[in-house]
């Protein structure tokens, strides 16, 4: 399984609006740091994360001021490969020291009562992804973090965005195809949109929950309007063009009411083989009522089209790669990742488990 930069601050429009010249500070220190060691302040965007500054460190200290954002915002201090993630709601002191050889696990945020409970966050992560953690402890963990964003005055602080957008393992803590998980984001979008209309992180929330918001009010027979409207569509279609230059369509293929496997992966991984065989298993077995959508996010479309060309299922580009507009909708974080799409166009299940993936099919069959 390969890791995707993607952080689901991805959706953000804004890579960091200033306040007049206002700034914000982190400052603090790395444990065993040489003078040469190097910082980067970075901020996401459109699933990239950018640097806005950096510091080298003197005697293991450090300190890094740039522009206050207008809204509040997820940062994050980056040393190597290994970073520190944090947000900043407008002109704040920041506070961050750690350790040089755990960088991104040994560490601690101080400054404001935000940062103190994104460290706690941060720090409880850390505990329940680890190997062997039981699935009941991180369920019973997130529990908790749902009571706290409910129990927050209006749900549209920062830090309820911080938590439904954290992932465990490269799992989504709260997953948008859930619907249990669905009703927290849904609280969390209800109240940005009633109180945070301007803020750029509204609009995608309020996306997020609309297909979430129909399956439930049509399992339970209830027709209306809710605080969160608008026209909602049963999947976020993808048209790309396959090997032969031939545009494919994920809409279109839903509307001929077979499942449908939708796939992101990358052929030059070195789990593809395996997992297209899995993928061939299937499609050889169910291939009169099951569709196979296989998105290709690698770099080179050579390479991909070389193998792409040997499929028997459907078999698409994009170019984008890992930042492409349907990984952000979809939500994918790790690949390969594979949606269950059932006879209705709805999207059904999210399953990261290739072994598990031929079984959760025979459910929509």
């Amino acid at each position: 399984m390969k890791k995707i930069l993607y952080l689901s601050f991805a959706a953000m429009t804004l890579l960091c609006a200033c306040t007049g010249g206002n700034k914000f500070k982190v400052s603090g220190n790395v444990e065993g740091a040489a003078d040469t060691t190097n910082l980067y302040l970075e901020v996401a965007n459109n699933g990239s994360w950018f640097i806005l500054d950096s510091a080298t460190t003197s005697g293991g200290s450090y300190s890094i001021s740039y522009d206050a954002p207008e809204f509040p915002n997820i940062y994050r201090l980056r040393c190597a490969d290994k970073s520190v993630y944090f947000t900043v709601d407008s002109i704040e002191s920041l506070t961050i020291d750690s350790k040089l050889k755990t960088f991104d696990v040994d560490f601690n945020i101080d400054g404001t009562e935000h940062a103190k409970q994104i460290n706690k966050i941060e720090k409880d992560a850390i505990t329940y992804a680890k190997e062997g953690t039981p699935a009941a402890k991180i369920e019973a963990w997130k529990k908790e973090l749902a009571k706290q964003i409910l129990a927050d005055e209006n749900g549209s602080g920062i830090v309820a965005y911080f938590i439904i957008n954290k992932y465990i393992n490269g799992h989504p803590l709260f997953d948008p195809m859930n619907d249990y998980d669905m009703k927290i984001i849904g609280a969390v979008a209800n109240a940005f949109n009633s109180y945070r209309k301007e803020d750029p992180r509204t609009q995608y929330l309020v996306n997020m929950t609309l297909e979430a918001q129909k399956r439930r009010r049509a399992a339970a027979g209830i027709s209306g309007g809710s605080p969160v409207e608008a026209e909602v569509v049963k999947l976020f279609d993808v048209t790309l063009q396959d090997c032969n230059g031939v545009q494919q369509s994920l809409a279109k293929e839903a509307q001929k009411g077979r499942v449908i496997l939708l796939n992101f992966t990358m052929y030059d991984q070195s789990f593809s083989p395996a997992f297209n065989k899995v993928l061939n298993d299937i499609y050889s077995q169910y291939k009169d009522r099951v569709t196979i959508f296989q998105v290709g996010l690698d770099q080179s479309l050579g390479s991909w089209r070389d193998a792409a060309k040997n499929l028997p299922w459907i078999a698409v580009y994009d170019p984008a790669g890992e930042n492409s507009k349907s990984v952000q909708q979809y939500q994918v974080y790790s690949i390969p990742t594979t949606f269950i799409i059932d006879k209705n166009g709805e999207i059904q299940e999210r399953i990261e488990d290739p072994l598990a993936l031929k079984n959760a099919l025979q459910k929509y069959l």
